[in-house]
């Protein structure tokens, strides 16, 4: 039987990496958790981050995953040893994970403030290519924004063009999206970029991560799918949340392409 894969996030970014996952391996099941009791987690302090992450962990445990993923950058930058301590089982995060696939010199990174304060993203990536120039820039209007679900308006773009100004006067040639949310603004930022940036979305380099570990527990090689009946993400997929269940799964709607069945949970409960 294949493992059950956790996911969590603060809230609906997350949903960009379980929906890579459920296309890449049509047979997985998974655990969603978005603690949007809490959201945004990029603005607050470590400590925070911290603790928020051991009972996030504990719960997603107590639930039997067999591996854990880390969908949110905040928490993979700032708890990722908190994480592996608690989980019990393989722990695949964002970070290392596109940092070892990454192949430029010049790199730019926006994330949220919490992220890009850590520093984690200019030492994963110095880690692979030491002599790569790495620029971390904070983006703190783009989770508020993103959530809000208005990915037309005025202000989004104005942020964007605030933010990508120092990763295009620095000359950076592939542009990293350190936050889940953020996939969800490619048209706009690809538009913004000049034609020689490449975007580049994480969440791609953790679930091919994600491929050798599945197999190991019992996971169907993606080699060996033909013929096989794949069930719908909605049926093979638990979501749930810490906050109000009926919007989030309006919310999550354009980001799986399908309405979910959500279910708020309480995290202080480890049933």
């Amino acid at each position: 039987m294949s493992a059950l894969v956790g996911l969590f996030d603060s809230g609906l970014g997350g949903l960009t990496v379980l929906r890579r996952l459920q296309e890449r391996y049509p047979h997985s099941s998974c655990l969603y958790l978005g603690d949007t009791a809490r959201v945004p987690y990029g603005q607050r302090s470590v400590a925070d981050i911290r603790a928020i992450a051991a009972e996030v962990v504990m719960w997603l445990r107590h639930q039997q995953v067999g591996v854990l993923v880390m969908a949110c950058n905040t928490s993979n930058a700032l708890a990722l040893d908190v994480a592996v301590a608690e989980a019990g089982v393989p722990v695949v995060g964002l970070i290392d994970s596109v940092a070892a696939d990454l192949d430029s010199e010049r790199v730019g990174v926006l994330a949220t403030p919490a992220t890009a304060q850590s520093g984690a993203y200019r030492r994963a990536i110095h880690a692979c290519h030491p002599h790569a120039e790495v620029l971390e820039v904070a983006c703190p209007a783009f989770v508020p924004l993103i959530e809000a679900g208005d990915l037309q308006a005025p202000a989004l773009e104005a942020e964007a063009l605030t933010y990508l100004a120092p990763l295009l006067a620095a000359g950076v040639d592939t542009v990293v999206l350190g936050c889940t949310h953020y996939p969800m603004l490619r048209p706009l930022l690809t538009a913004l970029l000049p034609p020689h940036v490449r975007l580049v979305d994480p969440a791609a380099s953790a679930v091919r991560r994600l491929g050798p570990l599945l197999a190991s527990m019992g996971g169907m090689p993606e080699g060996e799918l033909s013929g096989v009946e794949v069930v719908h993400p909605a049926r093979r997929t638990r979501v749930c949340v810490s906050g109000c269940a009926e919007a989030f799964a309006d919310g999550a709607s354009r980001w799986l392409g399908y309405r979910p069945s959500v279910e708020r949970v309480d995290l202080r409960s480890v049933g």
